[in-house]
């Protein structure tokens, strides 16, 4: 064997994204997912939205913690304080340092990313926005890592809602408590999920009578059909 093959760079993993509107499944099965590739032998990490640390790196891992506190568990006035613009670009930061620092790194060595809440949802909130630009929410995700593979759990909203049982703010666009104004909002998100996946070549999967078994095996075969990994 020649000193060049020993010194190859690993194949580059592979970025997973599982999405899909509240109470579609998604945790749920990226945490299988994620347990499947390392149990199959294919090193994997699972990233979520309060994935913080940076290998090797405790000052970075504490700053990115830092800016995720900001971002996700803020103060519920802080939130109302500010408008839709800031947080905009506040989880556009959140986003390029959790790629920059994460994810890209990973992949460099050869393990695969398990993409938990991507930025797609966060696309699809605001373009049903009338007070932010569409295309300015396009570009400030437009320079993260594009996903080898998105994992679309398509449910509707009321099917949604029976799973989840209760919800936030947050998951009604700030626009009322009610069923209703849950299933109404995320009905229009799922509208905008479902162009974007059309756009991108996602793997749309209807889970709404699925079970959990069902659901995974499915995202399973994704993986070694379109990846060539065999969990």
């Amino acid at each position: 064997m020649t000193i060049a093959a020993h010194s190859a760079a690993p194949a580059r993993g592979r970025e997973i994204t599982v999405t899909g509107i509240d109470g579609a499944g998604k945790s749920t099965l990226a945490a299988r997912l994620h347990q499947a590739l390392n149990d199959a032998g294919h090193p994997a990490i699972l990233v979520g939205k309060h994935s913080t640390e940076v290998p090797m790196d405790v000052e970075l891992s504490a700053y990115l913690d830092r800016l995720n506190a900001l971002v996700y568990r803020r103060d519920a006035r802080v939130a109302q304080a500010c408008d839709d613009h800031y947080w905009l670009l506040a989880l556009a930061a959140w986003y390029t340092l959790q790629d920059k620092l994460v994810i890209r790194p990973a992949l460099a060595v050869g393990t695969h990313v398990i993409l938990d809440n991507a930025h797609h949802k966060i696309l699809a909130r605001y373009a049903v926005n009338p007070d932010v630009p569409t295309h300015l929410a396009e570009q400030v995700f437009a320079h993260l890592t594009e996903s080898d593979l998105v994992i679309f759990l398509r449910i509707g909203a009321r099917e949604a809602l029976r799973r989840k049982g209760e919800f936030t703010s947050l998951e009604t666009g700030h626009s009322g408590s009610g069923d209703e104004d849950f299933i109404r909002y995320q009905s229009t998100v799922l509208a905008q999920l479902q162009e974007q996946g059309e756009r991108g070549g996602w793997l749309s999967v209807d889970v709404t009578s699925m079970d959990r078994d069902t659901v995974f095996k499915t995202a399973a075969d994704a993986l070694t059909d379109r990846l060539q990994l065999t969990v």
